[in-house]
């Protein structure tokens, strides 16, 4: 994605001069392109993505707003913040020979990273088959990597339509924003090249007239000392002079100015912006608060019920297990999820210990056709509904109600154990 800004003008070339000169310093030439996402001292040392950069370009048809997020398996709770804002992704895999089968095993990222995306509800990837040059752009190679893929990606939920495969060369630019001119290539391609592939991507509808719901991934203070804040906008649209409603705080808050590519002084649903506020101190302000329609707030709880689905993870639910708020969507687990199991609850940039609380039943994970009622545990690859209790209010919507905002992910030790819906939602009274 680094190639995009610069080959479209994004970046200048003064820009991307300084970036060279200073990767040559710490002897990470091939490091300049990514720079223009990493921005920090730690990811450029490290020569990692740790947080989720931000970027936007313009193609044929569409503005795209470029969410890149960590692949390293150490942020994968960012990732999932970056992932439940996505409408779409594109899926990085390497084609050196034994460098997808690593990220492919069975606690490899590639992996897991496809698990994440469509449990947070991204409903077309884009996969880029990236560094082919190193295997001389074999075919052979990237038809195998597409099958192993096309097998697996069909088995947690995306339909061949809603997939699509590129061959590229990252460092190189092959097949990135032009047709290939790589005759090894050449010899047997004629897709898309990855801009051309993004461009294909189908827009989702967005909920224009619904209440407005704002989730917030980032606070800092702007210019003339006002403090802003940075994030999606999930449903409804906000405009400079709005009055809305800070959640879990309760805080009244006022719009002063919106920064959204969409349209001067506004920002719409779908959209992902910068709110300039006023009306709130700013300790009040924090990632993964919500702003929302003071007439029609958000729910407020500590205790919801959810579908999950458990998955293939190594570390089990038990009775006390601590877990953080996500939309509970069970993976596949050795050791089952029971009551009292503990765990991280992930939604959007909300990151909670929440508790197992109630087992109400195992379900078919294809028709939810209840099972079996109160059963002891819930095992991998299984689904089930559950009732789980947060160490402090949050707030939440239901599935039914807002798609972005009743998904959540389960993880414990690192690991992502389970996904789910919110069906319920035991709502906190405000005196």
């Amino acid at each position: 994605m680094t190639k995009f800004a610069p080959r479209q003008g994004q970046v200048s070339q003064r820009t991307m001069h300084k970036y060279e000169r200073e990767s040559q310093k710490c002897g990470k030439q091939s490091f300049m392109y990514a720079w223009v996402m990493d921005d920090t001292e730690e990811e450029r040392s490290r020569g990692v993505t740790v947080d989720v950069a931000e970027r936007t370009f313009e193609t044929e048809r569409k503005i795209v707003h470029i969410l890149d997020a960590p692949g390293h398996k150490d942020f994968i709770p960012n990732m999932i913040s970056g992932a439940a804002r996505a409408d779409v992704a594109l899926l990085v895999v390497d084609a050196s020979t034994g460098e997808f089968e690593a990220g492919f095993e069975s606690n490899g990222q590639t992996r897991e990273h496809a698990m994440l995306i469509k449990s947070l509800g991204v409903s077309e990837v884009t996969v880029a088959v990236n560094k082919l040059d190193v295997v001389q752009w074999s075919q052979q190679r990237f038809n195998e990597i597409c099958s192993t893929l096309t097998v697996f990606l069909k088995s947690v939920g995306f339909r061949s339509s809603e997939v699509t495969y590129v061959p590229c060369a990252g460092l190189s630019g092959e097949n990135l924003v032009k047709p290939p001119s790589e005759p090894q290539l050449k010899a047997w391609y004629s897709g898309p090249t990855i801009l051309n592939a993004i461009d294909n991507m189908k827009s989702p509808s967005r909920d224009v007239d619904q209440p407005a719901r704002f989730s917030i991934s980032d606070v800092f203070k702007g210019g003339s000392s006002n403090m802003c804040v940075a994030g999606k906008l999930h449903t409804g649209y906000i405009q400079s002079g709005d009055r809305l409603l800070l959640l879990p705080h309760t805080s009244a808050i006022t719009i002063k100015d919106v920064s959204c590519n969409s349209a001067p002084g506004s920002i719409f649903a779908g959209d992902s912006g910068t709110l300039t506020v006023s009306g709130v101190e700013p300790d009040e302000l924090s990632v993964g608060s919500f702003l929302c329609d003071p007439a029609k707030p958000m729910r407020r709880t500590t205790t919801l019920q959810a579908r999950i689905v458990v998955f293939n993870v190594i570390i089990p639910i038990i009775k006390g297990t601590q877990v953080r708020l996500m939309l509970l969507h069970v993976f596949n687990v050795i050791i089952p999820i029971i009551k009292g199991t503990q765990a991280e609850f992930h939604l959007q940039s909300v990151c909670e210990p929440a508790t197992v609380r109630k087992l109400i039943s195992q379900i078919n994970k294809s028709t939810g056709e209840v099972m079996k009622n109160r059963p002891r545990v819930l095992a991998r690859q299984t689904a089930g509904v559950i009732e789980l209790e947060l160490s402090r209010p949050i707030c939440v919507e239901t599935y039914k109600d807002c798609k972005d905002l009743g998904r959540f992910m389960l993880r414990q030790q690192g690991n992502t154990i389970a996904a789910g819906l919110i069906t319920e939602v035991s709502v906190l009274t405000v005196h």
